[in-house]
This record gives structure tokens, C-alpha cells and sequence, in this order.
């Protein structure tokens, strides 16, 4: 048994060529940018059996022993999520949603969506003052911010329609960890700490996620026992407890309390749906990835379909032109998002325009050939336009199952909030609403009506577990948090693979870039382009802003080495906590 902990690369550097998904010797990438910069990366974790992702290493362990213990995909993806419940609590949840995009041994591939609904008492201009203003951070922190949560009940249906173990196998290793506590690596205690001001402001929250007032530090002992016993609750009685029992009753006791929204019925009334992922073409290979409330997949299709039409596997990674191709190419799929997406229960989505190739063919007419176009130029109305702090895991196992899970609370430790003693942070989800047309929400997108609140919706999200197939068969199971910039980080991956024939480890700790329409600017990682690439395309009119890097994609490629099946897994650098591991 294998395991890579995610560690920060040096960035001085050469690609490794990559086993990819082409069945053939991959070429030797020698250019990084279009320049003698280059990046070097580890290897990728390899297995015969099974493989597990996640960006925290007791998650991904818990994951791995259930299928050595028999288990399958499905199972250690439900003993994964609990477990990052515990381990990862800024964004792992079960007082959030999220989605799952699964490939069955059989050949079926489908989509749970437990993605987290507005309650029944939310209304469009619930975050407005008289005046019209959005009202700062109403959306985003304390209770009126929550969304009723959806992660137990979409475990229950992954693991009850699909797993072959109990629901108390698969949640032990979470309720140990909870229990006994974890021993904080580097990692976790960054996170934590990045949130420990706002931990002080809540007596219950600062009691866990403080140790006596201070933060925590790398070798300390976190336990949980008041998330311990949630889960112990959840583990013996089921997702009614959750939905219907003590555990609601004491989310909504607090809520009334401190004039939050969710009730008892909006509890009850939460549903899981199920139904088909969402399918594009690229270069050969088939991508299955999430449909509406989700616009990843959409968004991801988009702009697969316009590059199609460019020699993208013949540029250098990063070089000018295919920054300028790809920050263009995200710019139209953006607004589209932004403006013709929203629950499908309340809206119709145009999926079948947005992902025609008429639409990709129109969009690549209308962009110059080296010269950026001012976001201004591209929105609704307009031809051809109509008018980080979540979590990704990957799991593949020795039969064939594959799944892609990525759920969320939204901004980092969601609300803030923990209601009395049920030890989990609650979601601050509605903040991905529109909360006025043209207001930036928190990860900075400007949205249109598609997605404004109403009662029992729930709100469009960026999360894009996905599979990549060929000939039927997986080759590569993808996803990451990051907000808007989920899309563009899993779209990114597979676009090293495929088109640049990078290995697993090395395409999903790349530096990225990113263009959401507004703010129209390219948000670009350190290294992720040379000195003369930014100045050409900053003489062509591109802006950029150069931050931190963003997101953690959890990846597994599915190859063959000496005839024979193989896993090659990687955890994103980023995530120094998280772990590949091989069983």
C-alpha cells in the first residue's frame, strides 16, 4: 500500500512526460510556456486494485480499507466523505451538498444530486435592504445564510442503491477519527488557522477548533465528541434522524434562535435526485460530468467544444496562444453560465444550444485571432449569447466501479456556525444564489434571474466530479473545489492530459489560469507563464492578477504498464494534508 502526501512542488523544473490516457509512448515535452522554464513533479501513486484521492490522508486511508476489506468504490466514496467530515471540516461536510458522478462495474453511468436546497421561507431580496443594496455578508455568515443540507441523504442513496457494506462499516473509521481524534499534520493546521479569528467569535466553535483559545498546532490531537456522537446517531438510526429527529430538531432549535430560516418541514422536505450525467466529446475521449443545478459540466462542454476547433495538443503548454484560446473560450462559456443556468425544476436550461456545435463554431467566429475581447463586448443579448472551499475525492476500485464526488459548505467552515452541540459546521450555500442581478456573490461571479433564490430551490453551483472515458471504458476520474474556478481547474486537467500527454501527478499540480467573464481579468498562479508570454499577452489586452494557488484537483488516471490494468493516482500539490493511495 502506497501513499503520496501532498507537498508543495518547487517550481525551478521539467515536465515529466506523462503515461496520460493515450495507450502509446507519450512524446517528451521539453517546453514549459513556449521557454526553458520547466516544472518538475513526483510520480504518480501506482496500484493494481484500487485507488483512493482526497485532499486529507486519514479520508483517503479510510476510503482505501474499505475496499480492502471488500468493499467497493461506492463505499469507500461514502466512508471518504463522512471521514472528511471530521478530518477536513472547512469544506468535507454533513451540513452541506454536492454531487456524484458514478460509473458502474455493469457499464452504467450515473448522477446523484444532493446538492442543498433554499428553505421554504427564502425569498429574492432576502439579502436587500430597503434601498435595494445587498446588505454585506448576510449571505455569508450566521444562520440566515444556511441551506438546508443534503450530504447524509446522498450518501444514504450512494451507498443503499449501489455499496455492498453497512452504513456502520462505512461510517466507523469517521466516528474513530471523530472519537479519538487525529494527530494535525502542517497542513490541517493552515487551515484551521486561517479561520481562527472567526473560530473566537463562537463559544462552541472556538471549544473544538481552539485549543484553549489558541490554535492549533502540527502533532496536537483535534477530537470531536460532539461529532462523534452525531455520527454514532446517524450511524444507528439512519438519515431520519438527520432529516426528521434529534439532529434537526437542535439545527432548528438554534436557527429560531438566531433567525435563521430552516425549519422541521424544510428538513423533511429535502430530496435526493438521481439521473444522467452530463456528456461532450473532446480529441476522442467521452466526458461524463454534472448536469444543472450543476454548471460544471455544461461550462466544462462549452469550452471543450470551442477548442476543439483549435490545434491545442500542437501549442506549447501556457504559450500565448493558448492562453489567449482558452481565456477567450472561458470568457463566452462564463457567461453563459452566469446568465442561462439555474435549477432545472425552475428554469430551462438551453443545453441544447449552449452545447451544439453551432454555438462553438459561432463563438470561435467572433474571437480574434490574437487580440483579447473586452468582457464588455460578450454578454447576454449579444450573438451568440442568449439573452475555494469545497472538496473533491476520486475513488476507483478492483471491479470496475468508478466514482467522482465533489461536495461542499461553500466559503471555508460554511456559515461559521455550529448549531448547539451537533459538531458539524452548517452551510452558508445561500450566497451562491443571485442575491441581485449583476452583484458580485463571493467567489466574485455576476449572475443573471436563472439563478435567483426561491423557495426550495437550490442554487446553481461550479462543482464538476467527472469521467473521462474511451471506448466505454474509464480512463481518468477528475475534480476539485475552488469555487468558479472548479470548472476551469477540472477542465485544465484533462486538457494537460489529453492534450499535452501529461502524467496524472503532473496535470493536476500545473499552475492554472482562469477567466470567469467579470471581473475581466486573467487570474494566473505563479509560474503558471513565462515573463515574455504575460507581456505579449498583455499587449494583446489582457489584464492579470497574480495570486495564491487555488484548488486541490484529487485525480486518478486508469492505464495499462506490461499488458496489464494499473491506477496511477495523484493529490494536488496544494493540499499538503491530502493523500493518493494505492491499495
Amino acid at each position: 500500500m502506497r501513499r503520496i502526501l501532498g507537498t508543495l512542488t518547487s517550481v525551478a523544473l521539467l515536465f515529466t512526460p506523462g503515461i496520460g490516457m493515450a495507450q502509446t509512448a507519450p512524446s517528451q515535452v521539453s517546453e514549459f510556456n513556449g521557454a526553458d522554464v520547466s516544472l518538475k513533479f513526483p510520480p504518480p501513486v501506482e496500484s493494481r486494485n484500487a485507488m483512493a484521492v482526497s485532499s486529507q490522508h486519514f479520508a483517503t486511508q479510510a476510503g482505501v480499507d474499505i475496499m480492502a476489506a471488500g468493499g467497493n468504490a461506492i463505499d469507500a466514496a461514502v466512508a471518504i466523505g463522512y471521514a472528511l467530515a471530521v478530518t477536513h471540516p472547512c469544506c468535507g461536510n454533513i451540513g452541506g451538498g454536492g454531487f456524484a458522478t458514478i460509473h458502474l462495474a455493469n457499464g452504467k453511468d450515473t448522477f446523484i444530486n444532493f446538492r442543498e436546497k433554499a428553505p421554504a421561507a427564502a425569498s429574492a431580496n432576502m439579502y436587500l435592504d430597503d434601498k435595494g443594496n445587498v446588505i454585506p455578508n448576510l449571505s455569508l455568515h450566521g444562520y440566515k445564510a444556511v441551506g438546508v443540507p443534503g450530504s447524509v441523504m446522498g450518501f444514504e442513496r450512494m451507498l443503499t442503491k449501489y455499496g455492498t457494506k453497512t452504513r456502520a462499516e462505512v461510517m466507523a473509521p469517521a466516528i474513530k477519527l471523530a472519537a479519538d481524534g487525529y494527530k494535525l499534520d502542517e497542513g490541517d493546521v493552515r487551515t484551521y488557522g486561517f479561520a481562527a479569528a472567526e473560530f473566537a467569535k463562537e463559544p462552541n466553535v472556538a471549544a473544538v477548533f481552539l485549543n484553549n483559545g489558541q490554535p492549533w498546532k502540527v502533532g496536537e490531537n483535534l477530537v470531536q465528541k460532539n461529532l462523534a456522537a452525531t455520527l454514532r446517531e446517524i450511524s444507528a438510526k439512519g438519515p431520519d434522524v438527520f432529516y426528521k429527529g434529534d439532529i434537526a430538531e437542535r439545527v432548528v432549535a438554534a436557527m429560531k434562535a438566531n433567525g435563521g430560516l430552516v425549519t422541521m418541514k424544510d428538513f423533511a422536505d429535502f430530496t435526493v435526485t438521481e439521473g444522467d450525467p452530463l456528456r461532450c466529446s473532446y480529441r476522442g475521449y467521452n466526458i461524463i460530468s454534472s448536469p444543472p443545478p450543476s454548471s460544471g459540466g455544461a461550462s466544462m462542454c462549452e469550452i471543450f467544444n470551442i477548442l476543439s476547433g483549435y490545434p491545442m495538443d500542437k501549442m506549447p503548454v501556457h504559450s500565448a496562444k493558448s492562453i489567449h484560446l482558452m481565456v477567450e473560450a472561458m470568457r463566452h462559456a462564463y457567461v453563459d453560465r452566469n446568465f442561462s443556468l439555474g435549477d432545472p425544476v425552475f428554469v430551462k436550461n438551453p443545453l441544447d444550444k449552449l452545447l451544439s456545435a453551432k454555438h462553438a463554431a459561432a463563438i470561435r467566429a467572433k474571437i480574434d485571432p490574437v487580440k483579447a475581447t473586452p468582457s464588455s463586448e460578450v454578454k447576454i443579448g449579444t450573438v451568440p449569447h442568449e439573452s475555494d472551499q469545497t472538496t473533491h475525492y476520486s475513488v476507483v476500485d478492483k471491479f470496475g466501479n468508478a466514482v467522482s464526488v465533489t461536495y461542499t459548505i461553500n466559503g471555508g467552515f460554511g456559515s461559521g456556525v455550529i448549531a448547539g452541540d451537533t459538531g458539524f459546521f452548517l452551510n452558508n450555500e445561500m450566497d451562491d444564489f443571485t442575491s441581485k442581478v449583476g452583484a458580485p456573490n463571493l467567489f466574485g461571479l455576476v449572475q443573471g434571474e436563472s439563478n435567483a433564490i426561491a423557495p426550495g430551490k437550490r442554487p446553481l453551483s461550479s462543482m464538476s466530479p467527472t469521467l473521462v472515458t474511451k471506448n466505454g471504458k474509464v480512463m481518468m476520474v477528475i475534480g476539485s473545489p475552488g469555487g468558479s474556478r472548479i470548472i476551469t481547474i477540472t477542465l485544465e486537467s484533462i486538457l494537460n492530459v489529453i492534450d499535452h500527454n501529461m502524467d496524472i501527478k503532473a496535470a493536476v499540480d500545473t499552475p492554472r489560469i482562469h477567466h470567469q467573464w467579470m471581473p475581466d481579468t486573467v487570474y494566473a498562479e505563479d509560474n503558471a507563464m513565462t515573463p515574455a508570454v504575460r507581456k505579449e499577452l498583455e499587449a494583446a489586452g489582457y489584464k492579470f492578477t497574480s495570486g495564491r494557488p487555488w484548488g486541490s484537483a484529487e485525480g486518478i488516471i486508469i492505464g495499462t504498464k506490461d499488458g496489464k490494468r494499473i491506477l496511477y493516482g495523484a493529490n494536488d500539490a496544494r493540499a499538503t494534508a491530502g493523500a493518493a493511495i494505492g491499495n
